[in-house]
């Protein structure tokens, strides 16, 4: 799946997510969480979780990288890096998920936790049937 996106370039994604995370604002849960993901046109765009004392109004770390790089001007995104701080790599929530297909159906997805291991599988494995733009025409 990785052979999609050049080695060192899926090596700078993981690194933004993982420094994305260290900025993370999650003084309610403490799980810090960042995230990068990597645009059609090769530019990447990094987010964190933020959270809020209203924990509904909170933004996990995937949304604020898609966001950062919808803003920049991006509507296609190849990958997603996902860094969380626990011993298993942690795969995107359902909502994070949801707002991905939007972007990049079928998207390179890569979790990472803290140790050595990793998960790596597409979008539409995580997602199947998802609901898209082609359901509203």
């Amino acid at each position: 799946m990785s052979q999609d996106v050049p080695s060192p370039l899926l090596r700078r994604l993981e690194q933004a997510a993982r420094s994305a995370g260290r900025k993370a604002y999650a003084p309610y849960s403490k799980f810090r969480v960042g995230a990068a993901v990597l645009t059609g046109s090769g530019r990447i765009f990094s987010g964190c979780n933020v959270e809020n004392a209203s924990y509904g109004l909170c933004n996990c770390a995937e949304r604020s990288a898609i966001f950062a790089a919808v803003t920049a001007g991006e509507r296609r995104i190849t990958a997603v890096a996902v860094h969380t701080p626990t011993a298993a790599p942690t795969m995107p929530c359902g909502a994070c998920r949801q707002v991905i297909h939007e972007f990049g159906p079928k998207a390179l997805i890569v979790a990472l936790g803290n140790g050595r291991a990793r998960v790596e599988t597409r979008l539409d494995a995580l997602l199947p049937h998802a609901f898209g733009p082609k359901d509203l025409k």
